[in-house]
C-alpha cells in the first residue's frame, strides 16, 4: 500500500495485483491524492495535470465501485480547481458521451454512474466557471434518467443536487426541468431514489422561488404522496424538504413584487392549513369542503400522518424558537384543532384517535420542549392552560344543554376530549421538564393552572380524566411542595363527591397518580396520609353495592387506591396489611360451590362489577408483591394463597359466563385474565401447584384462541430477540428521536399503539421511558404478552407427559389454521416457547427428548416464516434450545439442519432465517469445533456475496459478525480472507443498500476486536490487515447512510483503542465534530439519527480519556480552518467544551446526555487547570442565566469592587448581535455547570499550590501573564455560587450551596496580602449572607434549609468574619431556625414526610454543634495565647476579639441547645438498638422522629450524631456536670424527653442530680463505645474523630474521670475498643486522638488509686502502716489477669502502636531479644508523635499498680522505652536529639523517679531491674555481634546521665556499672567530634553538681584531670569556629563548677589550674584589633570570668599573679586593651549572646 502514496498512480504496481487488491490499491491512491492535492503547490499540480487527468479518466472507464467513483469525481474536481481549467470542457464532454452511450449491459453501468457522479462533482466545485454549457449537460442527464434503473436515478438526483449547489442562481433556466424530473422521482418505487430526490428538491428550493409560492400546493401534495409506503429515511428526507419549503413560504420577502405578480405572499394560516390537510386527509386530494364528501373513504395511512408530523416539527424548527414564541398561540390552536370536532375523521375510531394523539403530542413536545427556553416555556404553559379552560368551557356548555335532554350526545364529548388530552399531557411534560423553576407559574393566580387541571378531573371522558391525573402526577414530581396539598385537595373532593361517577373515577385516578409521584420525591408525604387513603378505599368498596349507578366506579376506585397505596413501600403498608388481606379474602367466593351459585345468580351488569372488583384485587396484590417484597413473610404468603384456587376456577369458567351474559363482558374478562396472569408470574410456582394443569389449559386456549386477530409481533417479539439482531430489521425498531410516533407503524393497521386509557392501573407505576406518559397496550395484546410469559413458567413446572401433550396441541392448532390467522397463532406460540426456553435455562432445568422434538418442529416452522421479526425470534429460540439441551451432538445436528437448508433453498426467507440461526448458535455456545466453524464461515461468506438479494447479504453478514465475535482466537486463520471479502463488498455494494453496509460494518468491528492489540504490530501481514481495516472505515465514513457512518465511527473507536498510533486523530476528531456540531445546530433537523449521535459521543468519550488536550486542539483547529466563516462561530470561541455543553442543553436522550457529561468530566479532569479561564467562563455563562439581573447587581453593590462590577454587568446584559452558544440554558445544564465548578476547585487542589495562595499567584502572573490561578477568580466563584444558590430551581440551589461550601472550606485560610491580619474571603461576606438568606424562608424545602445550615456553620466556623456585628447576620439565620425547631417534631411543615422535618431539625442542631465546637476551641486557644504571650499587649493586639465573642453568641442559646442535643442523642441511641429490642422502643417515637418513619430518620441521625455528641460532651464539660439552671422544672420538660428526664408522665418522680449525671455520662459513653466497637466500612473519619474528641472532653472533667476510675471493667472495655480502632484505622490523627483518651483513662485510674490510698491512710491513722491493704493493680501478688487488668490492656495497646512504628521492638520478628543490630531509623513526624504519646502512657503505668504489680510490669516498660531509644537514636546535626529519643528520655525519667522505686516493698526488685536496664543502655555501644552501629552517642550518654541523676545511689554506684559509665564519658571526651565533646561537658556539668558525693565524686576523680589537660591544649590550638568556641566555654564552665564543688583544702589548687588557662585566652590591645570574631568572643568570655573569680578567691588569685609575672602582664594588657575598645565602640552583642545562650542550653528538662 505504500506504493499507492504518490501523486501519479503507480500503474506498474497496480497491474501486478489481483482484482480485489487492485480495487483496494486504487481506492487507497485516491484517498491519498485527495489530501496530497490540497498540500501540493499549484505549479507541481499543473506539471502533472495532463497525466493525472488521463489516469483518472481511464479509471472512470474501468467500472469503478460506488466509493471509488465518488472519490475519483472529487479528485477530478479538486484537480481542476487547483490546476488549469483548459481541458475541463473536454472532460465534461467525455462524461456526457459516456452517459449517452447505448450500451445497457450491467458491466457498463458503473462507468455510466461514475460519469454522472463526475459531472455533479465538477459543477459543484467549479460552479459558475462552467455556467456556459450546463443546460446541455442537465438535458443529457435528464434524458438518461428516463431509461435509467433505480441506481441510475439515485445517482442522477444526487448529481443534479450538486450541479444546483455549484451554479446557484445561474441554474435558473433548468429549474423547471429539474423540478419536473425530481417530482417523478419523489414517488419512485425505490426508497433511496425518493431520498435523493428530496435532497435535490431541497437544494432547488434555495433558488427556485416558484416552489414556495405558486407551486406550494403541488409540492405539498407531492410530499404527502411520497410519504405513502415510505420508510424512515424517506420520511426524514421528505419531511425536511416539506418543512423547509413551507417555512420559506412563511418568511420569504419577495424581491420586486411588481415584476412578479405570480409570487403571492403565503400567510401562516394557509401553510398550517396545508399541513393540516395532509395530516387529516393524506394524499387523497384537497377537497376543502367539509369532510362529508370523504366520509366513505378509508382513513389516512399512518406513514403519511407520521411523515406530516415530522414535517410540522421541521417547519417550526427551521423558523426557530424566537418565531415560535411570537406565534405560539396560533400554532397551538391549530395543532389542537387537528383533533377537535371540526375534524372528526382523525378520531373516528379509537385506534386512529390514539395514533393522532401521539402525533400531536410529538409535535408539541418536539417544539415546546426542544426549541423554547425556560421563560418561553412558562409562557407556553400559560397558553396551554388557556386552551384547557376554553375546551372545558365548551364541555360545560354541552353538559348544561345536556341536562335538558335525557342523554348527552356522545359525539360532542368525544369532540373536545382528544385536544384536551394532548394539552394536559403536554402541560404535564412541560412542567416536569421545568422542575421547580415552574414554581412562579403555579403561584400565578391569573393562570389558575391547578384549578384548570383539577376541574377537568370530572370530565365525562375517562381518557381526559386519566390525562388530568397524569398531569397532576407530573406537577407533583416537578414541584414536591405541591404534592401533599394536591393530595389533600383530591381526597377531599373524592370524599365529598362520592355520588358522582365521574368524580369518583377522576379523583381516584388523580390520587393514584399522586401516590405514584411519591417515589420521585425524596421528601415524601406525611405518613398519616396512608391511613386516610386506606379508610377512603375501604369506604368506597363497602358502599359500592349500595348504589348500582355507582357500583362499578366505586369498586374500581377502591382497588385502584389500594394498589397505588402499595407503592409507598413497607413503612406505610405494614400498618394496613391486615385489612388489605381481609379485603382480598372477601372479594373471591370461599369455595367452588359458591362460585357455581354465583354463576347461576347474576346478570350482565353484576358480573361486570364483580370482574372489575376481582381484577382490581388481583392488581392490588400484584402491586403489593412488587413494591413491598420485604413484607412477604411465610405467614403473609399463606394468607395470600386461599383465594388463588378460586381465582383460577373463575378463569376456567369465563368462557361459559361470556356465552351466558353476552359480549358486554368481553373486555372485563380479558382484563381479569391479564391481571391474574400477571400476578401468577410474580408468585413462586409452588404457591399454585394444585392449579398448574388448569392454568396451562387456559393459556393454550388463550394463545390459539380463534378470536385473536391482533398479530402485533412488534409488541411481543422484540423482547424475545437479541438486541443486536433487531438492528438488521427495520430501523423503526432501533432507538430514534422519532420512536414515539414511529412505533405505531410497526403495529398492524388495526392495532392501536399504547395509551393510558387501556389500563388505568398503570398510572401509578414507574414508566420505563422516564418522564413520558405510561403507554400500556390494549388489553387484547397485553393479555397475550402476559399469557406467553406465564406459559414459560407453568409449562416448565408440570410433568413431562403434560408438557408433551400441550406442545402437540399447540402444533396442531398451527397446522389447522390458514393465512393470516396461522401467522398470528404461530407468533403467539413462538413467544410462549421462547419464554419456556428462557425460563428453563434460567432455572437450570432440562427438557426430555420428546419435548425437544416438538419444540424443534415449532421453531423450525417459525424460522421459515415470511415475517422477519418472527424469523429473528425463532433463531434466538433455536440457539436457546441448543443451550438448554447442552449436548454437542444435538447442537451439531441443529447446525447441520441449517447447512442443508442453506445449500438447497433458494428463497430469501429460508436463507435469511437459517443464516441467522447459525450465528445465534455461535453466540450462545461459542465455537463448537474448527471444522464446524470453517463450514459455517464458508456458507455465510457465500451467502453474503448474493448480490441479487440485499436481505440475504444483510442477514448472512450479521450472522458472520456473531460468528467472528464468538469464535475469538479460533478465527485468526480466517481473518485475512474475511477481511478481503468485506473490503470487496464495501467497494462494490451500491450505497442504496445501506443495511448491507451496516452489517459489513458490524463484521469489520468484530474482526478488529478479534485482532485486538495485535493490530499494533509492525510485521507486513499485520500492517496490511491494519491498512485494510482503516480503508474499510474510510469507505463507510463516506457512505451517505447515517447508521453506516455510526458503524465507521465505532470501528475507528475500536482501532484507536488497540492501535492508537495508527489512527489519524485529527481527521477522526474533525469528522466527529462535523457530525456532532452540524447536528447540534438543530437536533430535530440535522442528524435525526440518534444512533449516530451516540456513536460520535461514545467515541469522543473514549478519545478524551487518553488525549483530551489533543482532541480539544484538533476541534478548535477545525473551526479555524473552516472555509465558511459561519460554520460554527461558537466552536472558535468556546472550544469543544462549550459546544458539548450547548449540546447537553439541547439533547433529550438520557444515555446520550450521560455520555456528554462523562466526556466533559474527562476533559475537565485533564485540562481544567491548564484552561482555567475558559472553563470558568463557560460555567459562568451557563449560570448567568440563573441570575435575574437585579439579583446580581444588588450583590455587586454590596461589594466594593468597581472593576469587577462592570464586567459582570456586561456578562448579563449581552448585546445579541451574534448567536450565543449558551443563550438560555435549562436548569439541568446549570446544575451540571455548578457541579463542574466544584470539580474544577478539586482539580486545582492537586495542582500548583499557587491556586490557593494569592500573593504567590499574583507574583507568578506578573512574571508570565499566561499563568492563571484559581484564587485570582475568587470573585467569579463566589458570584457563580451566589447565582446558583438563589435560583428558582431547588436542585440548582442545592448545587449552589454545595459550591459555596467548597469555596468557603478551600479559601477560608488564605491571607489578604494588602491587609495583614485579614483573609481574602472577608470582602465577600455580604454575598455569602445574601446567598444564604433565601434558604431560611418559610416556604423553602427542608433539604435546601438543611444544606444552608451546613454552609452557615462552615462560614461561622471558618473564622473569616472577625467583627461580631457582621457575624450576627449569619448567626441570626441559625437562631431563627433554632426557634422554628424548638417545638420539636410537631411544629414543622406538614407538606412532607415526618423524616424531612427530622432532617431539618438535625441539620440545625448539627450546624449549631459545629459552631459551638469551634467557639470553645477558639476560646481555649485564646486563653493559651494569653498565658504564653510574653508581652500581654502584643497578644491582645494580635488575636482578634472574636473567639470569646463567638462563644458568648452561642452561650445565649446554650440552655436550649444542650437540651435538644441530648434529646437528639437519646433518639439516636434508641434507633441504633438491635432489632430484638424493637418492642421496648417508645410507641410514639422519639423527640424528633415518629415511630412510623424511624427507618428513614435513621439515615439523618447517622449523618449528624457525631458533631452533636462532641458538642454535648463539651457542654457537659463546661458545666462540670453541674448544670447551673437545672431545677426540677427543667428536668421534666415534656417537649424533648431527654435521657435524664424520662420520668413517668405524672412528673411525680424527679431524679436526683447524681442520677441525671449518670444518665448523661452513660448516654455519651454508650453511643461512643457502640460506634467505635463496630466501625462500619462507611464510617467517616470526621465521625470517628468527633467521637474520640467527645470522649476526651468527657474525661477532662473530674466527675466522669472518677466514674471511669472506680469502674475498672468500664475502663478496660474502653481500652479494648480503642485498641480495635487503632488496629483498623491507619489515620495518624485518629490514632493520636485514641492515645489521648487512653492517657486520660490511665490518669483517672491513678487518681482513683491515690484517692483510695489517701482515704485508707486517713481512716487507719499513721500507727498501723504495716497492715495497710495494697491498692492498685497487682494487689499483693503482682499478678495481672489479661481481660481483667487495665494495665495489661494499656500495655497491649501501647505495644501495638510502638511495634507498628518500630517493628524491631517485637522480639518475635527479630528472632530474639537482640540478635542482629539494625540501623537506627528516622520516623515521620506523625510516627514520632504516636511513639511519644505511647511512651507518655507507659511512664504513667507504674503509678496505677501496687508495688508488687509495678515489679511485674517494669521489665516490659523498660524494655519498650529503652528499645525506642535504641531504635531511634539517629545522629542529627548540632547534637540535637530526635523527638522519639526526647520522648523516651522523658519517659525514662518519669519511671526512674516513680515513688515505687522508693517504696519499701518494691525497692529491692526495682533496684536490680534498673541496674539491668542501665546495663542494657551501656550495651548499646557494643552490640553483641560486633556490627558497627550508627547510634548517637549523645542520646545514649544523656540516657546514662538520666539514670545517674534520677535513681537512688545504689543503682548506679555498683562498681562494675560505674566503671563502664565513666569509660563511656572518657571515650566521649576523646571524641573527634567537637559537638559530642561539648554535649559531654554539659552532661558532666549536671553530674558534678549532684549533691550526693557518692555519685558525683567518682566521676570528678576520673575525669577532671583529662578535662584540665584538654583546656590547656586550647592555648596551642586556637578555636576556629563557633562550635569550638562553645566547646572552650563549656570546658571553662565545667572547671568553674569543679572549683565550686571542691572541698576547701583542694580549692586553691583548682583555681591555680583555672587561672592560667583563662589568661591564655586573653589578647593584648594590638592583637585585639586584628583578631577574628571567634578569638575576640573567647577573649571577652575569659575576661568576664576572671573579673568574677578574682574577687571571689582573692588570696589564691594574688598568690598566682605574684608567682607568674608573665600572666600578670598579659592580664593587665588585656584589661587595658578592653577599656580602650569600650571607649571606641559599645561591647559586641554577639559575645554576650553566646555566653547567655550556652548557659540556657544546659537546662534540659530530663536532668
Amino acid at each position: 500500500m505504500e506504493l499507492a502514496h504518490s501523486l501519479l498512480l503507480n500503474e506498474e504496481a497496480s497491474s501486478q495485483l489481483g482484482e480485489v487488491q487492485k480495487a483496494e490499491f486504487i481506492f487507497e491512491w485516491l484517498r491519498y491524492l485527495e489530501k496530497l492535492l490540497l498540500a501540493t503547490s499549484r505549479n507541481d499540480v499543473r506539471e502533472n495535470q495532463k497525466t493525472l487527468v488521463e489516469q483518472l479518466l481511464s479509471l472512470l472507464n474501468s467500472s469503478p465501485g460506488p466509493p471509488t467513483r465518488k472519490l475519483l469525481a472529487q479528485n477530478l474536481a479538486t484537480l481542476y480547481s487547483i490546476g488549469d481549467t483548459f481541458s475541463v470542457y473536454e472532460t465534461i464532454d467525455k462524461c456526457n458521451d459516456l452517459i449517452r452511450s447505448k450500451d445497457d449491459s450491467p458491466s457498463y453501468l458503473p462507468t455510466k454512474l461514475a460519469a454522472v457522479v463526475c459531472l455533479g462533482s465538477l459543477y459543484k466545485k467549479l460552479g459558475r466557471i462552467l455556467a456556459n454549457g450546463f443546460t446541455d449537460t442537465v438535458g443529457n442527464i435528464l434524458k438518461a434518467m428516463k431509461s435509467a434503473e433505480s441506481q441510475g436515478r439515485y445517482e442522477i438526483m444526487l448529481s443534479l443536487q450538486s450541479i444546483l449547489t455549484g451554479l446557484g442562481v445561474a441554474a435558473a433556466p433548468c429549474h423547471r426541468d429539474v423540478y419536473k424530473a425530481a417530482r417523478s422521482c419523489l414517488t419512485d418505487r425505490s426508497m433511496a431514489v425518493r431520498c435523493a430526490a428530496a435532497k435535490c428538491l431541497l437544494e432547488l428550493q434555495n433558488e427556485a422561488v416558484f416552489m414556495w409560492s405558486t407551486e406550494l400546493d403541488s409540492v405539498a401534495t407531492l410530499c404527502f404522496k411520497s410519504f405513502e409506503g415510505s420508510n424512515y429515511d424517506v420520511r426524514i428526507s421528505v419531511s425536511k424538504l416539506l418543512g423547509t419549503v413551507l417555512a420559506k413560504a412563511v418568511i420569504a420577502k419577495h424581491p420586486g413584487a411588481a415584476s412578479r405578480q405570480s409570487a403571492r405572499r403565503v400567510s401562516l394560516e394557509e401553510v398550517l392549513e396545508l399541513l393540516g390537510t395532509g395530516f387529516l386527509r393524506g394524499s387523497s386530494g384537497f377537497l376543502r369542503a367539509s369532510g362529508d364528501l370523504l366520509k366513505g373513504s378509508s382513513s389516512v395511512s399512518r406513514d403519511v400522518r407520521v411523515g406530516v408530523t415530522q414535517a410540522y416539527v421541521v417547519f417550526v424548527s427551521t423558523l426557530g424558537g424566537a418565531w415560535l414564541e411570537k406565534n405560539f398561540s396560533v400554532f397551538l390552536s391549530h395543532i389542537l384543532s387537528l383533533l377537535s370536532q371540526l375534524n372528526p375523521k382523525a378520531t373516528q375510531t379509537q385506534t386512529d384517535a390514539v395514533c393522532c394523539r401521539r402525533c400531536v403530542s410529538f409535535i408539541l413536545r418536539a417544539t415546546i420542549g426542544g426549541l423554547l427556553g425556560e421563560k418561553a416555556q412558562i409562557a407556553a404553559a400559560k397558553d396551554l392552560c388557556q386552551a384547557i379552560w376554553k375546551l372545558k368551557k365548551v364541555m360545560d356548555a354541552v353538559l348544561s344543554d345536556g341536562n335538558l335532554e335525557t342523554r348527552l350526545s356522545s359525539t360532542d364529548v368525544a369532540a373536545s376530549q382528544h385536544s384536551l388530552i394532548c394539552a394536559l399531557q403536554e402541560l404535564g411534560n412541560l412542567i416536569h421538564s421545568l422542575g421547580t423553576t415552574a414554581a412562579p407559574l403555579l403561584q400565578d393566580s391569573s393562570t389558575g393552572l391547578l384549578d384548570s387541571v383539577v376541574s377537568v378531573s370530572v370530565h365525562p371522558s375517562v381518557s381526559v380524566r386519566l390525562a388530568a391525573a397524569w398531569c397532576l402526577h407530573c406537577i407533583a414530581v416537578a414541584l414536591p411542595s405541591h404534592l401533599t396539598p394536591l393530595l389533600d385537595r383530591c381526597l377531599e373532593r373524592l370524599s365529598i363527591l362520592q355520588s358522582s361517577p365521574e368524580a369518583v373515577t377522576g379523583f381516584s385516578f388523580a390520587v393514584a397518580a399522586l401516590l405514584g409521584a411519591v417515589t420521585h420525591c425524596p421528601l415524601g408525604i406525611p405518613h398519616g396520609k396512608g391511613k386516610i387513603i386506606m379508610a377512603l378505599a375501604e369506604d368506597l368498596l363497602c358502599s359500592a353495592a349500595q348504589n348500582s349507578r355507582l357500583s362499578l366506579q366505586r369498586t374500581q376506585a377502591g382497588w385502584l387506591l389500594i394498589a397505588a397505596l402499595m407503592t409507598l413501600g413497607t413503612a406505610v403498608v405494614s400498618h394496613h396489611l391486615a385489612r388489605v388481606l381481609l379485603l382480598w379474602k372477601c372479594v373471591f367466593p370461599a369455595s367452588p360451590q359458591d362460585l357455581q351459585t354465583e354463576k347461576s345468580r347474576g346478570d350482565s351488569f353484576t358480573w361486570q362489577v364483580t370482574l372489575e372488583g376481582r381484577a382490581g384485587a388481583l392488581c392490588a396484590v400484584k402491586s403489593f408483591i412488587s413494591h413491598c417484597g420485604d413484607l412477604l413473610t411465610e405467614e403473609v404468603i399463606q394468607r395470600l394463597l386461599p383465594p388463588l384456587p378460586c381465582a383460577v376456577d373463575l378463569l376456567t369458567q369465563l368462557s361459559s359466563i361470556l356465552k351466558t351474559y353476552g359480549s358486554s363482558l368481553k373486555t372485563p374478562s380479558v382484563v381479569y385474565r391479564q391481571r391474574l396472569y400477571e400476578l401468577l408470574i410474580l408468585l413462586p410456582p409452588e404457591t399454585y401447584k394444585g392449579n398448574l394443569y388448569a392454568i396451562l389449559r387456559e393459556l393454550s386456549a388463550e394463545l390459539t384462541a380463534p378470536e385473536t386477530q391482533a398479530a402485533a409481533s412488534a409488541c411481543l417479539l422484540p423482547a424475545l430477540c437479541h438486541p443486536s439482531d433487531l438492528l438488521i430489521l427495520s430501523p423503526v425498531l432501533q432507538e430514534t428521536d422519532h420512536r414515539f410516533i414511529e412505533e405505531q407503524l410497526l403495529l398492524g393497521s388495526g392495532v392501536a399503539c399504547g395509551s393510558l386509557e387501556y389500563d388505568p392501573y398503570s398510572i401509578y407505576e414507574e414508566d420505563a421511558g422516564g418522564d413520558s406518559v405510561p403507554k400500556p397496550l390494549p388489553p387484547a395484546l397485553s393479555v397475550i404478552s402476559s399469557a406467553s410469559r406465564l406459559f414459560g413458567i407453568v409449562c416448565a413446572n408440570v410433568d413431562e407427559a403434560q408438557r408433551v401433550l400441550t406442545l402437540e396441541q399447540l402444533l396442531n392448532s398451527i397446522k389447522h389454521t390458514k393465512g393470516a390467522r396461522q401467522q398470528t397463532v404461530q407468533l403467539h406460540v413462538l413467544s410462549a416457547i421462547s419464554n419456556l426456553l428462557k425460563y428453563v435455562a434460567g432455572s437450570k432445568r432440562s427438557l426430555g427428548p420428546e419435548v425437544r422434538r416438538l419444540v424443534l418442529t415449532l421453531v423450525l416452522g417459525a424460522l421459515e416464516s415470511p415475517n422477519p421479526l418472527l424469523r429473528c425470534a425463532a433463531s434466538e429460540a433455536w440457539a436457546r434450545l441448543a443451550h438448554v439441551v447442552d449436548d454437542a451432538a444435538f447442537t451439531a445436528g441443529l447446525a447441520q439442519v441449517s447447512f442443508d437448508k442453506l445449500k438447497s433453498a433458494r428463497d430469501v426467507v429460508s436463507r435469511t432465517g437459517h443464516s441467522l440461526a447459525l450465528g445465534s448458535l455461535h453466540r450462545y455456545l461459542g465455537s463448537t469445533g474448527p471444522q464446524h466453524l470453517s463450514a459455517c464461515i464458508g456458507v455465510l461468506c457465500t451467502l453474503s456475496q448474493d448480490s441479487t438479494s440485499p436481505d440475504v447479504q444483510t442477514w448472512a453478514l450479521h450472522s458472520l459478525s456473531l460468528t467472528i465475535d464468538s469464535a475469538g482466537a479460533l478465527y485468526h486463520m480466517h481473518v485475512e480472507s474475511t477481511l478481503s471479502l468485506i473490503i470487496m463488498l464495501l467497494l462494490n455494494v451500491p450505497p442504496t443498500h445501506a443495511e448491507v453496509h451496516q452489517s459489513l460494518g458490524r463484521c469489520l468491528n468484530a474482526l478488529i476486536t478479534t485482532l485486538g492489540p495485535e493490530l499494533q504490530g509492525n510485521s507486513p501481514s499485520v500492517s496490511s490487515l491494519r491498512t485494510s481495516c482503516l480503508l474499510g472505515c474510510a469507505v463507510m465514513q463516506d457512505n451517505p447512510g447515517c447508521l453506516v457512518q455510526a458503524q465507521a465511527i465505532s470501528c475507528l473507536q475500536q482501532l484507536h483503542m488497540f492501535a492508537p498510533r495508527h489512527v489519524n486523530l485529527s481527521s477522526l476528531v474533525s469528522c466527529l465534530c462535523e457530525l456532532l456540531l452540524d447536528n447540534s445546530v438543530l437536533v430535530n433537523l440535522c442528524s435525526p439519527y440518534l444512533l449516530l449521535r451516540r456513536a460520535v459521543l461514545a467515541c469522543l468519550r473514549q478519545l478524551v480519556q487518553r488525549e483530551a488536550a489533543e482532541v480539544s486542539e484538533h476541534a478548535v483547529m477545525l473551526a479555524r480552518d473552516a472555509r465558511d466563516p459561519a460554520a460554527d462561530p461558537n466552536l472558535r470561541e468556546v472550544g469543544l467544551e462549550g459546544a458539548l455543553l450547548a449540546l447537553l442543553d439541547r439533547e433529550t436522550d438520557e444515555s446520550l446526555c450521560q455520555d456528554i457529561r462523562e466526556t466533559l468530566h474527562h476533559m475537565l479532569t485533564s485540562m481544567a487547570v491548564e484552561k482555567l479561564s475558559l472553563w470558568l467562563k463557560l460555567c459562568k455563562d451557563v449560570l448567568a442565566a440563573s441570575a435575574d439581573f437585579t439579583a446580581v447587581t444588588c450583590v455587586d453593590a454590596m461589594q466594593e469592587e468597581e472593576g469587577d462590577r462592570g464586567d459582570d454587568a456586561s456578562v448579563l446584559t449581552r448585546s445579541d448581535d451574534k448567536p450565543q452558544p449558551l443563550s438560555n440554558p435549562r436548569w439541568t445544564t446549570r446544575v451540571f455547570a455548578a457541579d463542574c465548578v466544584c470539580r474544577i476547585i478539586n482539580q486545582c487542589e492537586s495542582a500548583n499550590s499557587a491556586h490557593f495562595d494569592i500573593a504567590l499567584a499574583q507574583e507568578m502572573k506578573k512574571r508570565d501573564s499566561r499563568n492563571d490561578f484559581l484564587v485570582l477568580h475568587l470573585a467569579d466563584l463566589i458570584r457563580m455560587a451566589f447565582m446558583a444558590a438563589t435560583d428558582h430551581s431547588d436542585h440548582l440551589r442545592l448545587s449552589g450551596l454545595d459550591t459555596l461550601l467548597v469555596v468557603i472550606r478551600r479559601f477560608a485560610d488564605i491571607a489578604e496580602p494588602e491587609f495583614p491580619g485579614h483573609v481574602i474571603l472577608e470582602q465577600y461576606q455580604a454575598n455569602v449572607g445574601a446567598a444564604l438568606r433565601p434558604a431560611f424562608t418559610s416556604e423553602t424545602p427542608p433539604d435546601v434549609t438543611a444544606k444552608a445550615c451546613q454552609v452557615c456553620s462552615a462560614w461561622i466556623a471558618s473564622g473569616v468574619v472577625r467583627d461580631l456585628n457582621d457575624l450576627r447576620r449569619v448567626h441570626q439565620l441559625l437562631v431563627s431556625s433554632l426557634t422554628k425547631i424548638q417545638a420539636g417534631k410537631e411544629a414543622l411543615s406538614h407538606l412532607y414526610n415526618e423524616s424531612a422535618s427530622t432532617m431539618e431539625i438535625l441539620a440545625v442542631l448539627k450546624a449549631w454543634a459545629e459552631v459551638y465546637i469551634v467557639a470553645v476551641q477558639r476560646h481555649k486557644n485564646h486563653r493559651q495565647t494569653l498565658k504564653t504571650a510574653v508581652n500581654p499587649e502584643d497578644s491582645v493586639r494580635s488575636t482578634s476579639p472574636a473567639p470569646g465573642g463567638l462563644l458568648d453568641l452561642v452561650c445565649t442559646d446554650l440552655g436550649t441547645l444542650s437540651r435538644l442535643w441530648l434529646a437528639a442523642l437519646q433518639d439516636f441511641a434508641l434507633l441504633t438498638l438491635p432489632a430484638e429490642f424493637a418492642s421496648q422502643l417508645p410507641v410514639e417515637g422519639g423527640a424528633f422522629y415518629t415511630a412510623e418513619t424511624s427507618e428513614k430518620a435513621k439515615l439523618h441521625y447517622h449523618s449528624s450524631w457525631a458533631l452533636i455528641l462532641h458538642a454535648a460532651a463539651l457542654w457537659l464539660t463546661s458545666t462540670g456536670f453541674a448544670d447551673p439552671d437545672e431545677g426540677a422544672a427543667n428536668l421534666s420538660r415534656p417537649v424533648t424527653p431527654t435521657s435524664m428526664c424520662q420520668g413517668s408522665s405524672s412528673g411525680a418522680t424527679v431524679k436526683s442530680p447524681e442520677d441525671v449525671y449518670m444518665d448523661r455520662f452513660h448516654l455519651i459513653l454508650g453511643i461512643s463505645v457502640e460506634f467505635l466497637c463496630s466501625l462500619r466500612a462507611d464510617a467517616t473519619m470526621e465521625s470517628i474523630t468527633a467521637c474520640l474528641l467527645a470522649l476526651q472532653a468527657l474525661l477532662d472533667t473530674p466527675w466522669p474521670r472518677s466514674r471511669i476510675g472506680s469502674d475498672q471493667g468500664l475502663g478496660i472495655e474502653l481500652l479494648n475498643v480503642l485498641h480495635r480502632v487503632i488496629l483498623t484505622r491507619e489515620s495518624p490523627v485518629i490514632q493520636l486522638a485514641s492515645l489521648e483518651v487512653v492517657r486520660q483513662i490511665i490518669c483517672a485510674a491513678q487518681e482513683h488509686v491515690k484517692e483510695k490510698r489517701r482515704s485508707a491512710e486517713v481512716d487507719d491513722g499513721a500507727s498501723e502502716k504495716e497492715t495497710l491493704p495494697e491498692f492498685g493493680e497487682g494487689k499483693d501478688t503482682g499478678g495481672l489477669v489479661p481481660g481483667k487488668s487495665l494495665v495489661f490492656a494499656t500495655l497491649e495497646l501501647c505495644v501495638c502502636i510502638l511495634v507498628r512504628q518500630l517493628p524491631e521492638l517485637n522480639p518475635k520478628l527479630t528472632g530474639g531479644p537482640r540478635v542482629k543490630a539494625s540501623q537506627p531509623q528516622t520516623l515521620s513526624e506523625e510516627g514520632s508523635g504516636l511513639v511519644a504519646a505511647a511512651l507518655v502512657i507507659l511512664a504513667e503505668l507504674p503509678a496505677v499498680c501496687s508495688p508488687e504489680g509495678s515489679i511485674s510490669i517494669l521489665p516490659t516498660v523498660l524494655y519498650l522505652v529503652i528499645g525506642v531509644l535504641r531504635e531511634t537514636a539517629v545522629k542529627l546535626p548540632g547534637g540535637q536529639l530526635s523527638s522519639p529519643v526526647t520522648a523516651s528520655l522523658q519517659a525514662l525519667k518519669g519511671i526512674l523517679t516513680s515513688p515505687m522505686a522508693r517504696a519499701e516493698k518494691s525497692h529491692k526488685a526495682w533496684t536490680s531491674l534498673l541496674q539491668s536496664a542501665l546495663a542494657t543502655v551501656l550495651d548499646c555501644w557494643s552490640p553483641v555481634d560486633g556490627a558497627h552501629q550508627e547510634l548517637d552517642e549523645v542520646s545514649l550518654l544523656t540516657a546514662v546521665t538520666v539514670f545517674i541523676l534520677s535513681t537512688s545511689p545504689e543503682v548506679t554506684t555498683l562498681p562494675c556499672l560505674q566503671k563502664r559509665c565513666v569509660e563511656k564519658f572518657k571515650a566521649a571526651l576523646e571524641s573527634q567530634d567537637p559537638v559530642v565533646q561539648m554535649k559531654t561537658y554539659q552532661l558532666l556539668h549536671s553530674i558534678f553538681q549532684y549533691p550526693n558525693p557518692a555519685i558525683s565524686y567518682p566521676y570528678i576523680y576520673s575525669l577532671a584531670s583529662s578535662i584540665v589537660e584538654k583546656l590547656q591544649e586550647i592555648d596551642k590550638r586556637k578555636p576556629e569556629d563557633a562550635t569550638e568556641l562553645q566547646l572552650c566555654q563549656e570546658g571553662i564552665k565545667l572547671l568553674e563548677t569543679l572549683v565550686t564543688v571542691a572541698e576547701d583544702q583542694h580549692r586553691a589548687q583548682l583555681v591555680a589550674c583555672l587561672l592560667p588557662v583563662l589568661i591564655s585566652f586573653l589578647l593584648d590591645e594590638n592583637a585585639l584589633g586584628s583578631a577574628s570574631s571567634v578569638m575576640r568572643s573567647l577573649h571577652d568570655f575569659a575576661l568576664q570570668n576572671l573579673m568574677q573569680i578574682g574577687p571571689r578567691y582573692s588570696s589564691v588569685f594574688k598568690s598566682v599573679m605574684a608567682s607568674s609575672p608573665a600572666l600578670k602582664a598579659r592580664l593587665e594588657a588585656a584589661v587595658k586593651g578592653n577599656q580602650e575598645s569600650v571607649r571606641v565602640k559599645p561591647p559586641s552583642k554577639h559575645a554576650k549572646n553566646l555566653g547567655r545562650s550556652s548557659s540556657i542550653r544546659l537546662k534540659t528538662n530530663f536532668l
